[in-house]
């Protein structure tokens, strides 16, 4: 049995699963899936085109599913896909897609703090951890296991490897590969790997070894970046962690900018 309160406000085609709980004076819409045992708070609005996991839990003044905040966007059919257990605290805004991708998605286990906006046709992984009032423009795609420090800003298009953390206050306009710590205001830069989140998620020494020794060659030997991945191709074993960094820089579209290496 759902848990629903009288001052709710269902639309008549929504789908709730079992054991979901809406808090008091929250609207939800028509065409919108939720599943089992969610439990969304007061306050909150989920509007169309929500398909909302099993387990998550959405805290007061959410706004999620609205439409994108977009120019090109013409009222056409688009969607926001949460994953499963995902907690979504205070006041957090997720936009759904646009035609260019038709949907925005927020994978599993993800906790987003309060007041973080995702835009339109954002990818967001499993396992991320966003903290308070970090912003994300159109089109970013952040991979798995991914930390993003409070008031962090996120240039559209841009994309956040698996395993990287970015620090708080950040103003993220170049792409950040796989495995590092990226930071910085005035000028967003390299800074190392991200050691301590590696071994926390069981890299072992060779594991590190392999990645370093990668970066090594792409942000300090002074090679043109393809002579670089050139190197990193010719010269280092071709290990899972180094084919996942030679294939986020060969990827990408929209004149990919990459993070760059701190200089002092």
């Amino acid at each position: 049995m759902s848990n629903i309160h009288a001052t709710a406000l269902i639309g008549s085609g929504a789908v709730l699963g079992e054991g979901v709980e809406i808090g008091p004076y929250t609207v939800i819409e028509s065409d919108v899936v939720i599943g089992d045992r969610t439990v969304i708070g007061p306050h909150v609005h989920i509007a169309d085109g929500a398909r909302i996991g099993v387990e998550c839990r959405i805290s007061s003044g959410a706004v999620l599913s609205t439409a994108p905040q977009d120019l090109k966007y013409a009222g056409e059919k688009t969607y926001l896909h949460i994953g499963d257990r995902t907690v979504i605290r205070e006041y957090v805004t997720l936009n759904r897609g646009t035609k260019a991708s038709g949907k925005t998605v927020v994978g599993s286990d993800n906790l987003i703090m309060a007041y973080v906006h995702a835009g339109h046709d954002c990818v967001i992984g499993n396992h991320v951890v966003i903290a308070n009032s970090v912003q994300f423009g159109g089109h970013c795609q952040v991979g798995d296991y991914v930390v993003v420090g409070g008031l962090a800003g996120v240039h559209q298009f841009v994309r956040i490897g698996r395993y990287s953390m970015v620090g708080g206050i950040s103003r993220a306009a170049l792409d950040v590969p796989p495995f590092v710590m990226a930071g910085g205001h005035a000028s967003f830069r390299y800074e190392g790997l991200n050691v301590l989140g590696l071994k926390r998620r069981g890299f072992g020494s060779e594991q590190l070894g392999n990645i370093r020794n990668a970066y090594r060659i792409i942000f300090q030997s002074g090679l043109l970046l393809s002579k670089a991945l050139e190197a990193v191709r010719n010269d280092l074993p071709q290990t899972p962690e180094v084919l996942e960094i030679l294939d986020f820089f060969a990827s990408g579209e929209h004149g990919r900018k990459f993070l760059k290496p701190f200089k002092s």
